[in-house]
């Protein structure tokens, strides 16, 4: 009974499809994309200012991940507050007194948005907002003030 051989062909077909499903799947990961869908829950708080936040950035409790930055917004009944969605995974129930706060990682670093959870029994609904805001600080306007005698 002769031996089958196989060819270089496929194994090479083979080792380079093992290659693209290998980089299909870092990039899912590392990317944090959602293929299927999630299942996490919409929340949304206003801020006077979110300079320098971007959709995808992080939202962490006590420096865990538990949500993404979807949308950027103006309010649409005041333009001077400017809106951020957020998913929230569902296991993080957030109640009604958390502090929502645009922050800075290290010194040159991306901003995030840090909740402090509150001790309130009343817990946000799905699509319902964060009341306690914070604001990120603008380190141009405060050298600014400084420079010109107005802190």
């Amino acid at each position: 009974m002769p031996k089958r051989k196989y060819s270089v062909d496929f194994v090479v077909g083979i080792f380079v499809l093992l290659g693209l499903l290998c980089l299909a799947y870092l990039s899912i990961k590392l990317g944090k994309l959602e293929i299927i869908g999630s299942n996490m829950y919409p929340v949304y708080a206003d801020f006077d200012s979110v300079s320098g936040l971007k959709n995808g950035a992080s939202v962490e409790i006590a420096g865990v991940d538990v949500g993404r930055v979807t949308r950027i917004s103006l309010d649409p009944k005041n333009t001077s507050v400017a809106r951020v969605d957020m998913d929230i995974r569902p296991d993080v129930k957030l109640h009604d007194d958390v502090i929502a706060s645009v922050r800075t990682r290290g010194i040159i670093g991306d901003k995030f948005i840090m909740l402090s959870p509150g001790g309130s029994d009343q817990v946000i609904p799905p699509g319902g907002q964060i009341r306690d805001t914070e604001s990120s600080i603008d380190l141009e306007e405060l050298v600014s003030k400084f420079i010109h005698g107005k802190v």
